[in-house]
């Protein structure tokens, strides 16, 4: 009987025990931080079922749950908890940082996602390495750090423009500019300068506001911008604050600045020599070269005894600085975190004359209203002002000054300006005798409202504006070019206003094994543009220098125009079990610019991954730590043409002082959005728990409906058309490796190298050759190809030029005799403005409280005419000052050289040809940057968290075969012209800035 109790009891115990495991039970608990800050949207999942929940707005969450079963708990940026239910319902969890996962967190567009579950190709910039570059210009954090991103500065002005190309040039006669698009905002991105000489669009930005930039550059990460994601998409992120401790950061810098090259010109008894052959050469005889020296010179002494030898580039580039101070303040509550910042930079070019100051203040700040709404705002308000130098193709441009001849005085004994002695204008009139300003008024604004209504399911509505006023204003006095008007001013208001609409519900919920997410909403955009200007001629007074004072209005107009988007997005991604991932997108745009059939463009994405390494077969190799295959595809749009390009236009004429209506413009009402379909192939390595990692893609980009200028018959009353017309293709490779060569506590060295190629190609042009000068767009050929008659050196025998002649045999080859008649040699395609290969290296190290950082960049592959050198290099063809080569030239029969005889007047080989197209290959140490941060524990004692002394040099060391100022700079007047580039014209050279800073944080 006792045995059967003892059964019977052992049964209950084990039933009762079982019962008690089997219970299910609500688990309530609270998520938070390692500052304790509760965590909103953190996944909680029962390990091996369906069944989870996320965490409301205070980190609280409430889940139905048996005992024994493991919860696992997994949010961006955080390490992976887990727990086991046991007695206790209430289980509380403080997330630690994942530093790995931190570094991975990249922005795309209308959401966040993370490096390792990214299907798409993206660059990303983070604010560590902003940091790392103290300068005042946005795009210089960007060279040589992104593969497949060629920046390039125009010229050594302070103002200059940037042009940044992302995987090639993708268009012909529309915009080949990226869409900018900052805290959500798409920027106004219009050159509104007044002389053709273009102002960098971010300019008025302080890049030590900037937390992170994201280049979408496949189609699967840009469809999602759709219309203007051609030329791939920049998104800026701008710093915010966070919950805890007020911090306030001081950044304190002062650099000094020397044009990175000059070069070799003659001097006076080396010029006296040289054009006395010359004029000897051409008929004249030694007083006939003397006559013209003395046209030139104050006394003749001044050039027969060198008296006077008068070095005019020193003039033209001087010595520069630059100065730049910021502060900003964050911190915040659980409610309310807020990020404050005003900074200050001034620089003073390495051009006579060009200067800018910026003035620049911040502020963003988000509050939570309740655990369902959240609102905040971002603001940025900037100040600029530039004194402006005339372009490149003007005389009153300083480094034009270089024609001038060495024996012309720049100043009389008593420090004024000679009304002459010059050989052509004296730019230094303009620096005493004229004025060139700018103001920019800058203000970027947005303004959010996000309601979570389900943990999973969020809608978030933004409002945003930009705002760019800019006016220019010129006076130009009468000592100046204008002397024989008495005075000339002129001024110029451009006001662009854009608001941006944003509606949009975000959905992100864990499914089992499945991490799903989508986007859906609208946007809407309108741009408004007004412009005032005003000119006048004749003052009393050169102190006089507005328009105002003049005597006589010469001219003046306004005008207006506008244009709107209005769009539908999705998007959609899945990753199944941690290692598959699937995503879509689609835009429905919709532009006022094109045809009234033809108006909206659908752009659909779909991109793929496998995280291989995720399989069992590889989850536990201790060498291969991440394997990830990847592919997209998507289409993309263009709309950078006129606003009402699809339009015929009429507008006021005056006949006999009469109101009349006469056309404008023809137009086309079948034009449509050019398309670009692009797709990309790519893999990811990462080795050693990812201290080395690798990224290798391949892409292939084709744009058909392009949006062309094309010519019609002159007798039509107008010169060209905007059509679809013709198809072009890029295609190339990208690496980019990552290693981590040294983690210790007292040292840490890492390097970044990329590299990429580019290929571009039109593969059709139904209207035939398009030619601009010296640049050609031909089918079969790279958008913008050089075409000039090919130069073969001097002859050998009497010093002539000579040419090959290039002409077709009736086998189709070319003849390659040479001729010394320029007519008789045709011309052909000799280059391409646009580099073959791109590369990037850098390098961050710190050894116990030092660091340092350095980014080399290179390119290969490009060709750049220096047209100044027509005039510049020109064996003494008129009397512009020559550069020291010309000391090589032909004199006597049997010399063996590329520079032919001087001739005065001769033009022996002066014409447009190769003899000026040079290789613009380079390497460049872009930036270098020593720092010392001095220990904590001294820090400390005067209430200082962190003090850092650094040293910066931009631009350091360039290494290039090429003899003009530099193979980057081109000539600014040509910068907006897409077909005639890659042309260089007396445009300065960047500068080389040595500067010292301090970084305090309190």
């Amino acid at each position: 009987m006792k045995t059967k109790l003892r059964v019977i009891f052992t049964l209950i115990l084990v039933c009762m025990t079982y019962l008690s495991y089997a219970q299910e039970k609500t688990i309530n608990g609270t998520i938070t931080d390692q500052d304790g800050l509760p965590l909103p949207g953190v996944n909680i999942q029962i390990n091996g079922t369906q069944t989870g929940t996320q965490t409301d707005f205070d980190g609280k969450y409430s889940i139905n749950a048996t005992v024994g079963s493991v919860l696992i708990y997994t949010y961006i940026g955080q390490k992976t908890e887990e727990r086991t239910i046991g007695s206790s319902s209430t289980i509380d969890i403080t997330m630690q940082e994942d530093a790995q996962a931190l570094d991975e967190v990249v922005i795309v567009g209308y959401g966040t996602s993370t490096k390792r579950e990214v299907t798409d190709n993206i660059a990303s910039v983070s604010s560590e390495d902003i940091n790392l570059i103290p300068t005042p210009s946005v795009q210089s954090t960007l060279s040589g750090k992104a593969a497949g991103v060629q920046v390039t500065q125009v010229n050594g002005k302070a103002e200059s423009g940037i042009k940044i190309r992302v995987r090639g040039v993708a268009t012909i006669s529309s915009s080949q500019e990226p869409l900018y698009v900052i805290d959500g905002v798409p920027m106004i991105n219009s050159d509104e300068n007044i002389n053709d000489s273009p102002i960098n669009p971010l300019v008025s930005l302080n890049p030590n506001d900037i937390e992170s930039i994201e280049i979408l550059k496949d189609a699967s990460s840009a469809a999602i911008y759709g219309a203007r994601g051609t030329n791939g998409v920049v998104l800026i992120t701008t710093k915010r604050g966070k919950a805890g401790k007020t911090k306030v950061s001081i950044n304190s810098s002062y650099g000094w600045s020397k044009p990175t090259n000059k070069r070799d010109f003659l001097n006076t008894r080396e010029y006296v020599d040289l054009f006395t052959e010359a004029t000897i050469n051409s008929g004249g005889t030694e007083d006939d070269a003397a006559y013209y020296f003395n046209l030139f010179a104050e006394n003749e002494a001044d050039w027969r005894n060198n008296e006077v030898d008068t070095d005019w580039q020193d003039l033209a580039l001087v010595d520069g600085s630059v100065e730049d101070f910021g502060v900003n303040v964050s911190g915040g509550s659980e409610k309310t975190q807020f990020f404050l910042s005003t900074g200050y930079n001034k620089t003073d070019a390495i051009i006579r004359g060009n200067k800018l100051e910026r003035y620049s203040l911040r502020s963003n700040i988000d509050h939570t209203i309740s655990n369902k709404f959240k609102v905040g705002i971002s603001t940025g308000i900037s100040k600029t002002k530039i004194d402006r130098l005339s372009n490149d193709n003007a005389f009153s441009t300083p480094l034009q000054a270089i024609a001038q001849l060495p024996f012309s005085k720049p100043y009389e004994d008593n420090g004024v300006v000679p009304n002459g002695n010059t050989l052509y204008y004296n730019f230094l009139f303009q620096e005493y005798n004229a004025d060139h300003q700018v103001n920019i008024w800058r203000i970027l604004a947005n303004l959010y409202g996000e309601y979570q209504i389900t943990p999973s399911l969020k809608f978030r509505s933004e409002f945003g504006y930009d705002f760019n006023n800019q006016v220019e204003e010129r006076f130009f006095g009468s000592l100046t070019e204008s002397a024989s008007t008495n005075g000339y001013a002129d001024a110029n208001a451009v006001e662009n206003e854009k608001y941006v609409l944003n509606n949009y519900f975000s959905f992100d919920k864990t499914f089992s094994n499945i991490d799903f997410n989508a986007v859906a909403g609208m946007s809407y955009e309108d741009d408004r543009r007004r412009l005032q200007s005003v000119e006048g001629q004749e003052f009393p007074s050169d102190d006089l220098q507005t328009v105002d004072s003049a005597a006589e209005i010469t001219g003046g107009g306004s005008s207006r125009t506008a244009y709107n988007f209005l769009s539908y997005f999705g998007r959609a991604g899945a990753t199944i079990a941690g290692k598959y991932i699937l995503k879509a997108s689609l835009r429905y745009d919709g532009s006022s610019r094109f045809g009234k059939d033809e108006r909206y463009g659908l752009f659909p994405a779909v991109s793929a991954g496998w995280i291989i390494s995720e399989e069992n077969f590889l989850k536990n190799n201790e060498t291969l730590s991440l394997l990830k295959i990847r592919g997209s595809w998507g289409i993309t749009g263009n709309a950078g043409i006129g606003n009402f390009a699809s339009r015929s236009l009429f507008g006021g004429a005056s006949y006999n002082e009469r109101a009349a209506l006469s056309p404008t413009q023809l137009g086309d009402p079948s034009l449509k959005w050019e398309n670009t379909s692009q797709y990309d192939l790519g893999i990811d390595f990462g080795f050693f728990n990812n201290r080395i990692s690798l990224e290798a893609d391949y892409y292939n980009k084709n744009t058909s409906d392009l949006l062309l200028d094309q010519p019609v018959p002159s007798s039509s009353g107008f010169t060209s058309i905007t059509q679809n017309v013709g198809e072009l293709k890029n295609e190339g490779f990208e690496f980019v490796l990552n290693t981590k060569n040294f983690i210790k506590e007292d040292f840490f060295w890492s390097t970044s190298f990329n590299i990429s190629t580019n290929k571009n190609e039109i593969t059709e042009l139904p209207g035939g050759d398009i030619i601009s000068g010296r640049n050609i767009a031909r089918e079969g050929e790279t958008v913008a190809s050089f075409y000039m008659v090919e130069f073969a050196g001097a002859d050998p025998d009497n010093g002539d030029a000579l040419f090959v002649r290039n002409t077709l045999n009736p086998d189709g080859t070319r003849d390659r005799s040479t001729t010394n008649e320029f007519n008789e040699a045709s011309r052909v395609v000799s280059g391409s403005p646009f580099p073959d290969l791109i590369a990037g290296l850098s390098n961050t190290i710190r050894f116990k409280d030092f660091d340092m950082s350095f980014t080399f960049q290179g390119q290969w592959g490009a060709s750049i005419y220096n047209d100044g050198g027509r005039f510049q290099s020109a064996s003494a063809d008129y009397f512009d000052n020559q550069t020291s080569d010309q000391l090589d030239r032909w004199q006597q029969p049997g010399d063996i050289t590329d520079v032919p005889q001087a001739r005065l007047f001769g033009a022996n080989g002066t014409q447009q040809s190769t003899r000026y197209l040079q290789e613009a290959d380079f390497i460049r140490l872009r930036n270098v940057t020593l720092g010392y941060t001095i220990p904590s524990e001294v820090t400390k004692k005067f209430q200082v968290e962190r003090l850092r002394l650094y040293f910066t040099a931009f631009n350091l060391l360039t290494f290039t075969d090429y003899t003009g100022w530099d193979p980057e700079s081109t000539a600014d007047f040509n910068s907006n012209n897409d077909l005639a580039v890659g042309v260089d014209f007396y445009s300065a050279p960047p500068a080389q800035t040595l500067t010292l800073g301090i970084n305090i944080d309190f």
